[in-house]
């Protein structure tokens, strides 16, 4: 028999109750133990639905109020000392202060960086040579109980150990997270022994960090502790997991461990087949990933049912069905989108449909085919077939096959004509573009999108807050202003909107961190930039200042990363139409008379594989899609980009072939550790080292600001050096911006002072 499952699924709920009940709860509008009753209610619902959707093992502990890698760093007693004067004791206002910082005790928050190839953050685990672990809290234990109750028989996931000290970071000169790994193997060994008392019968250990490459030190690491595992006496069976990639050459060290099942990622790594055919598949329970769980797409379900038949006919193992990772990367359900044509509606699947596929299958292979759901399936299948067949790109087959793009001086040139253009100080400030969008701002877009407002009172309202933002930032001294994005739902899905080839839903959320969820675009087809789409605004927001307004544009590779992309083709064909798209906006910008122009990149490192063999392939055709935007662009005009929560070190020379005039990074939760990469490949162009960490309802004070950006100066010179936050700010309120932007400029103008008093 072949059994169906799940790895993981949204945690939202079907009306975003989880974020609803956060923002309360952060605002003192309900009680603590309100939240954690909107959290199990979504929880048991959840159970629920896969059951009744024909799922057989349903997963526990994959629900989190913030994130899964701070749920584990709070379950293993992991928590830095500086939260230890919040409560001597773990508590949900350490939870969420090591997740968002604490105002009143002046504690920064935890470093957040993506979550390998998706647009999900993680909190980034601090482990250092003092750190101690303990079973400190029980919530994947509480879950299970939870579940029990309710007549479930789940699968507890758990954050692997290898995954968990390979991510994580540490400031100690020398050491390596890793050098823990002895102290932690007892937590988790306390861990599997508590779960089998409480009947677990199986737990699914999450190590996707087995499909990037590893070090022999990270390969013994495996070995040591999952030997040590599977020695524990009472233990539940344990399912290594990996997704977003195959194991590659990682394989034979994860078939060799001692643990009964290893999930496999059928979609992102398709040679992965060829590992049903070894000896050591014989001796585990397989979980197959046939359903894509990073992407919207049906399956085609007759073509993934012969390989199955073709492939698993010769095995004895017990075989599961599920989707290739978690499906918390992709919205609930499609069938409450009515406003997406029909046709191309019936292309997607959304979470609930994925599970449906599961079973699907599932049902097939053991000989109950649903006959009906299978027809449904090719009929959809074929009608998308025939749509691409007959809208076909006119982009270059060969990547490399393109006309100059790019800019037409060196950067050399370019500074002293922009320096004369632009008179800027030392140490200039900006930020990166977005202005709090509070709830008149959104009550109003709601009313107009829905045709309770005229357009011509929704437009005076949008140009009444670009005014009054224009005039605060003169007010407090800003050098480059930005028109605040007032009239921006998302800085993907805004120009989705106005491109052909996209498709929008209305309630396909998907978490990005926190109580931050965001929609994706579906990019279904061939993209081409109807209109101007920024120009009006920026143009306006130009005429009430003499001071320079940004033009704020996201690029192509972000706009590719953030959206749900087409599967027939390759991403390069797809991201260079979006690029040529992009230019044609920026080219309208510059004749408009706006001279710096800010093209996004947020998404180039997350967009990176994750295995090295294969990254200058997309280096390439990425760098090429940003230079595209950028072609027949003026020397007098000023290109920036933008980029944050990314390590830089290993690409650092591919970003400077971006050749942006500034870039902007994040740097205030690293304390400034991403400017190293900058410093060692001595950056020429010039830099704007995120100060400000705006992901914190914090408000950093003026000495603190001032110390990163002395912190900076020793690593980047002074003239190369941009102040700005380190993120668009309209997830925060004017309450937190207004001080918070005002200390940072007078942070800046303290370096210029010093800097005057120097040279007098």
């Amino acid at each position: 028999m072949v059994h169906s499952a799940n790895l993981g699924f949204p945690c939202i709920g079907f009306h975003r109750e989880l974020k609803k009940g956060l923002e309360q709860y952060w605002a003192a509008e309900i009680s603590e133990q309100e939240l954690l009753q909107t959290a199990r209610t979504i929880r048991i619902k959840n159970w629920q639905l896969q059951y009744d959707l024909g799922i057989e093992i349903l997963p526990s502990n994959d629900f989190s109020l913030y994130d899964h890698m701070l749920d584990t760093i709070t379950m293993l007693g992991a928590i830095p000392n500086r939260y230890r004067p919040i409560s001597r004791e773990f508590s949900t206002d350490v939870y969420f202060a090591m997740a968002r910082g604490a105002q009143k005790a002046n504690i920064p928050a935890m470093e957040m960086t993506k979550w390998f190839n998706t647009n999900y953050h993680h909190i980034v685990p601090e482990i250092e040579p003092h750190t101690s672990f303990s079973f400190t809290d029980p919530k994947i234990l509480n879950e299970f109980r939870e579940a029990s109750t309710a007549g479930f028989q789940t699968r507890p996931v758990l954050i692997g150990p290898l995954t968990l000290l390979l991510l994580s970071k540490s400031i100690t000169p020398g050491f390596s997270p890793l050098q823990k790994l002895n102290e932690l193997i007892p937590v988790y060994q306390i861990l599997f022994r508590e779960l089998f008392a409480l009947g677990a019968d199986w737990v699914q250990v999450d190590e996707p960090i087995l499909v990037k490459d590893l070090p022999q030190s990270a390969k013994k690491a495996f070995r040591i502790a999952y030997q040590q595992f599977a020695e524990v006496a009472h233990r539940p069976q344990l399912l290594l997991t990996s997704y977003f990639d195959g194991l590659g050459e990682n394989s034979d060290l994860a078939f060799s461990l001692p643990v009964e099942g290893i999930h496999l990622d059928m979609v992102a790594g398709k040679d992965q087949w060829n590992l049903l055919n070894r000896k050591t598949v014989k001796r585990k329970t397989l979980s197959l990933g046939v359903i894509d769980g990073h992407n919207v797409w049906r399956t085609d379900l007759e073509r993934i049912l012969l390989n199955l038949q073709s492939k698993t006919a010769l095995l004895e193992n017990e075989i599961q069905l599920a989707p290739s990772c978690s499906l918390m990367h992709v919205p609930l359900d499609v069938n409450v989108e009515e406003h997406i044509e029909p046709s191309i509606k019936s292309w997607l699947a959304f979470a609930m449909q994925k599970l449906e596929e599961i079973s699907a299958l599932t049902s097939a292979i053991n000989h109950e085919k649903r006959t009906d759901l299978f027809q449904q399936n090719y009929a959809a299948l074929e009608n998308r077939r025939l749509f691409l067949s007959k809208h076909r790109s006119d982009i270059p087959k060969d990547p490399m096959d393109q006309v100059k793009a790019g800019r037409q001086s060196p950067y050399a040139v370019r500074k002293a004509k922009q320096h004369a253009r632009f008179h800027l100080p030392l140490f200039p400030t900006t930020t990166i573009g977005s202005f709090p969008q509070t709830g008149q701002i959104r009550l109003m877009r709601s009313r107009y999108g829905k045709g309770d407002l005229a357009q011509e009172d929704y437009e005076n309202f949008l140009r009444q807050q670009i005014q009054d933002g224009i005039q605060w930032q003169e007010q407090i001294g800003l050098d480059v202003l930005v028109h605040g994005e007032f009239e921006r739902n998302d800085m993907v899905q805004y120009f989705a909107e106005q491109l052909k080839g996209f498709v929008f839903t209305e309630h396909g959320w998907v978490q990005s961190f926190g109580s931050r969820y965001v929609r994706p675009p579906i990019l279904f087809g061939d993209v081409e930039r109807p209109q101007p789409m920024t120009v009006r605004w920026s143009s306006y927001a130009q005429s009430l200042t003499e001071k320079p307004v940004k033009g704020m544009l996201t690029g192509p590779v972000t706009i590719l990363q953030w959206s749900f992309i087409r599967d027939d083709q390759p991403h390069s064909l797809t991201c260079f139409q979006v690029a040529d798209a992009i230019n044609e906006e920026v080219r309208d910008l510059e004749h408009a008379g706006i001279g710096i122009i800010q093209i996004d990149e947020p998404a180039l490192r997350e967009g990176l594989p994750l295995k090295k063999k294969d990254w200058q392939t997309y280096l390439t055709w990425a760098i090429q899609a940003f230079q595209r935007t950028c072609k027949g662009i003026a020397d007098e005009t000023q290109i920036h980009t933008h980029m944050c929560y990314s390590e830089f070190n290993e690409i650092i020379s591919s970003i400077a072939q971006l050749d942006a005039d500034v870039i902007s990074i994040e740097a205030a939760r690293s304390s400034m550790e991403l400017l190293k990469a900058f410093s060692d490949y001595r950056y020429p162009n010039e830099i704007g080292p995120g100060i400000y960490d705006i992901h914190s309802p914090r408000i950093p004070s003026v000495e603190e600001l001032t110390a990163l950006l002395e912190k900076a100066i020793r690593v980047i010179a002074p003239e190369q050096i941009w102040v700005n936050p380190d993120c668009g700010l309209k997830t925060r309120n004017w309450e937190e911006v207004r001080p918070a932007l005002q200390n940072m400029v007078a942070a800046a103008q303290n370096m210029r002072q010093k800097f005057i008093d120097k040279r007098e």
